[in-house]
């Protein structure tokens, strides 16, 4: 599938978050730079699905958002045979290192995960999973001995965790891990949202990515307008994204000529978003169900591989073969 890729390149990996549908804030801010980016890479994009069992119990929607996220990231623009596109849980390789690194690092270092604190702090359950979370997610990174991982800014403890994972385990055993680095899209804005603030489905203030037209146009007309200015910051600000995006031009001259027309800008807006996201949803439409499970097929046998010969050295190493 993927032997061809030349393996001088660095090593990029990604985990794609079976969570439902994405809106255009997840888009800009992280699929766009990713699909710009993936291709200077060996790039491996694994769905997380063992990671979601942390909050997610039913089956039936891990399965389908599993097949929905591949969907997603192919119609995005994601050749498969430039990355392997994979399942968490079909590597029982992670599961296995996971377990090893959550032997090294100690209590007090994972009570500092982000995740486990925001939790705790809101009165949730915080599950052992989501407390040894960032083990998982540093045998992940560190099994393809990652040299650069993509994340948000509020994510950079995440790489700090495996790093520290990988001296740990270098320090007692041999040296085996690379220290990965992050990729931060440093120059990608916040996407606002229908009400100004940063666009989020907890909000509930999206665009949806993959919406028919319908959709799009319901989502644009509930965009909050200041009706204290001739031009309406919300949705000149999401317009000007979307025009930058397919004409390479700003919007400040037609914004101008229709001063205080909402009603022409959204309408407006609707067609420039419908212009560019349909060659993006009639893509996802052709992609069956088939054609994930072959690419997720093709895609756990190269990780498997890969993986597999780095375990070796680890039991090894750690005396247990």
């Amino acid at each position: 599938m993927v032997g061809h890729m030349s393996e001088s390149k660095p090593v990029l990996l990604t985990g794609l978050q079976p969570s439902g549908n994405l809106h255009i804030g997840n888009y800009f801010g992280a699929l766009r730079p990713f699909v710009d980016a993936y291709g200077e890479y060996r790039s491996y994009l694994m769905v997380v699905d063992y990671h979601a069992l942390t909050s997610l119990r039913d089956p039936e929607a891990l399965r389908k958002n599993t097949i929905e996220a591949v969907k997603d990231y192919l119609a995005a623009g994601v050749d498969p045979k430039k990355a392997i596109i994979f399942k968490q849980s079909t590597v029982p390789a992670h599961t296995e290192l996971a377990w090893i690194f959550d032997c090294l690092v100690t209590v007090p270092f994972l009570m500092q995960g982000h995740a486990y604190k925001d939790k705790v702090a809101k009165g949730l359950e915080a599950n052992a999973g989501l407390f040894t979370y960032p083990m998982l997610m540093a045998a992940d990174i560190l099994l393809y001995d990652t040299d650069v991982v993509p994340v948000g800014e509020d994510q950079r403890q995440h790489i700090e965790y495996a790093r520290e994972a990988a001296t740990k385990f270098n320090n007692a055993y041999e040296s085996l891990f690379k220290e990965p680095g992050e990729m931060i899209f440093t120059n990608v804005g916040t996407v606002p949202g229908t009400d100004g603030a940063k666009m989020s489905k907890s909000y509930k203030n999206t665009i949806p990515l993959f919406g028919s037209k319908d959709e799009l146009a319901k989502a644009v007309m509930s965009i909050v307008t200041d009706s204290s200015g001739d031009v309406p910051a919300n949705v000149y600000n999401i317009h000007q994204l979307i025009s930058l995006a397919l004409f390479k031009s700003g919007l400040e001259k037609f914004y101008q000529e229709h001063k205080g027309q909402y009603k022409v800008l959204k309408e407006a807006l609707i067609e420039d978003l419908d212009r560019y996201l349909a060659p993006m949803r009639e893509r996802r439409a052709s992609i069956t169900d088939a054609d994930v499970a072959r690419v997720l097929e093709d895609g756990a046998r190269e990780a498997h591989a890969v993986s597999e010969a780095k375990m070796e050295m680890v039991r090894k190493a750690i005396g247990v073969a």
